[in-house]
């Protein structure tokens, strides 16, 4: 279970549910968890078939296991970690398909033969050979539907398994019925051929699955699996990270990867944190720097006190986000979430009335039951419900690649249709981090005093001032007797003599300013904001894609003039919260769909109310939360790819949608008029989901 800050009284518990298999299934659960008391609702993430239930501390686990269960579908709570380790789901169904495939080849073999006009006792022999291949492989190769068929009828329930499941039997004892008597038709080859194709469907969807989950393990795995702790005694102890709590001190070694995050107490620490950050120019930390779990230390030990262990760590919170992208509610999904809630009623009147109607037209039992398990073949949503879900696992997994993070699948449906960005300034078009301007008035040694008292100072100025110099290799001096006073700046001692960093009596104008005081001189270091990487490209390609891009800020006019103008964007400065609300609202009455950016705890608010809002890696938590989507890394070019990416998404959803209706509206009528066998519903049900799921994997590569 998850504390939620936000709402003290609730708390989420996470489940792992196998049976998750399409839009049908998302509807029934997270309709089912509405209106009960004690639980606010239930999100389902598809692509990781995890359930996350938000409910009252009073209300237990056992409960939401068995209200999943009365719903038709067995789970398991999940450990902490941020995403399920794998089941084995792909392996089991690939040994289902590969049965599939060798019973479908050889029975269709002997059915060739049958078709080539084997009459009498040979044609006999072929079906008994087909049914001594074709009955275990259904038996083994059809267990995925037929386990999850029975787990929903016990239930009192159908899904989508359920036809399948009558269908492939019928086909089955129909033919072997026939096989017994001598008959002239069997479809053994039509029930191998529909489970070898939906095999081959579901094998597929499986990949996409755990590959969109490779992206979140990669990026767990550079979690430290063990750390050393300093015991009350003064000893080390090797511990597993899932044993760290907060408070203890962690010895960090040179090499070796954060196992949580934490405070440096000791030390000064050179660390990759590119696997956050992007950047890849080693990042230094000193006393009471914030370190994360993933980075690795690239210089001398250090010691931190842990802040965070196991899933609350930062890069845990990013691995929830991951895994929160293959969710979808989006205006499509509930189109086909209706379907699929119509779907198990609508196919078995259809396969009943074809069944009496021709009983009616004077048809005999056999003829009219083929005809009934063609339509229940033929009419299968597998299309339909793969629409959806498949572009956006795949849409999702290409922009995670390019450092881009969605929460939610219907932001990309939102992302495809904004037409106006609204920046915020610090943070997002700047990098929210005062560098000096110059610190060429400085000589080397300055250079080094400087240094040593920026470091010992958490102040913005101090930071910015410590990473510049850092920036150019200087080392620090060693000072004596370093205090820091809030409001006035840090000072030491140096060769007797005391230094300083402070706040300047008179500052420079329009510059944010510290002062160096080194006994009898004293410089002025002014400080500026430095761009974003890349922010011209990303306007331009905003701007190709007929969105329009302005500023909305809290800073002063002149402060945000500064920027706007260089880059030619009209903008709006000086503004309080409410007001980047009540401004929003104001463009989108003027028919705007706003993609909101912004990082700070101010643009909470208008991030959430914006039609779609992403936000960057380091922003407050509040924004993150808020966002619909978080990217990593210093440039702002992602969020240009990931409208790109979107409107992709939605012209292939689009296109699903039409390949699945098409199909329905074409076969459909053939198979209830007996123009089709259960061979060929089995073949064309099954092409449409492959062709579905094979359209879907162009988006590999939506965001490039």
């Amino acid at each position: 279970m998850t504390d939620l800050s936000g709402h003290p009284e609730l708390v989420e518990s996470r489940f792992t549910v196998p049976g998750i298999r399409c839009a049908g299934c998302i509807g029934k659960i997270e309709r089912g968890f509405e209106h009960l008391p004690g639980i606010e609702g239930a999100r389902v993430n598809f692509s990781a078939r995890r359930v996350v239930v938000r409910h009252a501390p009073g209300t237990s686990e056992e409960r939401i296991l068995s209200l999943l269960e009365g719903l038709g579908f067995e789970a398991q709570p999940t450990a902490g970690e941020p995403i399920g380790k794998a089941d084995g789901e792909t392996s089991r169904l690939l040994r289902a398909l590969a049965v599939a495939g060798f019973g479908m080849m050889n029975v269709m073999l002997l059915s060739v033969s049958v078709w080539s006009g084997a009459q009498g006792t040979t044609r006999d022999l072929f079906h008994w050979l087909s049914a001594l291949i074709g009955v275990p492989v259904v038996a083994y190769a059809g267990q995925p539907f037929f386990r999850s068929a029975l787990t929903a009828l016990r239930r009192g329930r159908t899904n989508m398994d359920v036809p399948i499941s009558i269908g492939v039997l019928l086909a089955t004892g129909l033919s072997l019925y026939e096989t017994v008597i001598g008959g002239h038709h069997a479809y053994f080859d039509g029930a191998v051929m529909l489970l070898f194709f939906l095999l081959a469907g579901r094998v597929l969807d499986a990949m996409m699955r755990d590959r969109a989950r490779a992206g979140i393990g990669a990026l767990l795995a550079r979690m430290g699996r063990e750390a050393t702790v300093l015991t009350t005694d003064g000893r080390t102890e090797r511990i597993p990270a899932d044993h760290i709590q907060p408070g203890m001190l962690m010895r960090v070694a040179a090499g070796e990867a954060l196992a949580a995050d934490g405070e440096v107490v000791t030390g000064e620490a050179s660390l990759d944190a590119s696997m956050l950050t992007g950047e890849s120019v080693p990042a230094r930390a000193g006393p009471g720097a914030l370190v994360h779990a993933g980075m690795v230390n690239l210089g001398q030990p250090f010691t931190a006190r842990v802040t965070a262990a196991a899933g609350d760590t930062a890069i845990a919170e990013i691995a929830r986000l991951m895994e929160e992208a293959g969710q979808s509610r989006s205006r499509y999904v509930r189109i086909a979430d209706r379907a699929s809630r119509l779907y198990a009623p609508a196919v078995h009147t259809l396969a009943l009335l074809s069944l009496a109607g021709w009983l009616i037209a004077g048809a005999g039992l056999h003829q009219a039951l083929l005809i009934a398990v063609a339509v229940l073949i033929i009419t299968c949503p597998c299309a339909l419900g793969l629409a959806v879900p498949a572009a956006h696992v795949v849409t999702a997994s290409a922009l995670m690649r390019r450092g881009v993070l969605v929460k939610d699948g219907s932001a990309l449906e939102r992302l495809a249709e904004a037409n106006c960005a609204v920046f915020d300034k610090t943070g997002t078009l700047t990098l929210g981090q005062p560098r000096p301007v110059n610190l060429d008035e400085l000589t080397p040694r300055q250079k080094e005093i400087a240094m040593a008292l920026a470091q010992s100072s958490r102040h913005p100025l101090s930071r910015g001032l410590a990473a510049a110099l850092r920036a150019e290799d200087v080392r620090p001096a060693n000072l004596d007797a370093v205090t820091e006073k809030p409001g006035d700046g840090v000072a030491g001692i140096i060769d007797g003599r005391q230094v300083a960093l402070r706040r300047p009596e008179v500052a420079a104008s329009g510059f944010p300013t510290t002062e160096l005081d080194d006994g009898n001189v004293h410089v002025a270091l002014r400080f500026s904001d430095p761009l974003r990487p890349d922010i011209e490209p990303t306007l331009r390609a905003l701007g190709a894609a007929g969105c329009t891009s302005s500023i909305l800020s809290g800073d002063t006019r002149a402060a945000v003039a500064k920027v706007a103008e260089p880059l030619g964007l009209p903008f709006v400065a000086e503004v309080q919260p409410a007001e980047k609300l009540a401004y929003l609202g104001q463009l989108a009455e003027a028919g705007k769909r706003v993609l909101m950016v912004g990082d700070g705890l101010n643009d909470g608010p208008a991030l959430a109310a914006a039609h779609v809002s992403i936000a960057p890696a380091d922003a407050s938590d509040v924004s993150r939360q808020a966002s619909d989507a978080v990217f990593l890394g210093d440039s702002l070019l992602p969020v240009a790819l990931a409208v790109r990416a979107a409107r992709r998404a939605m012209t292939i959803v689009r296109q699903n949608f039409t390949l699945a209706v098409g199909y329905n509206i074409v076969a459909v009528p053939l198979a209830i008029t007996g123009h089709v066998t259960p061979l060929i519903a089995a073949v064309a049900m099954s092409l449409s989901s492959l062709i579905v799921v094979g359209n879907s994997l162009r988006l590999v590569r939506a965001a490039r």
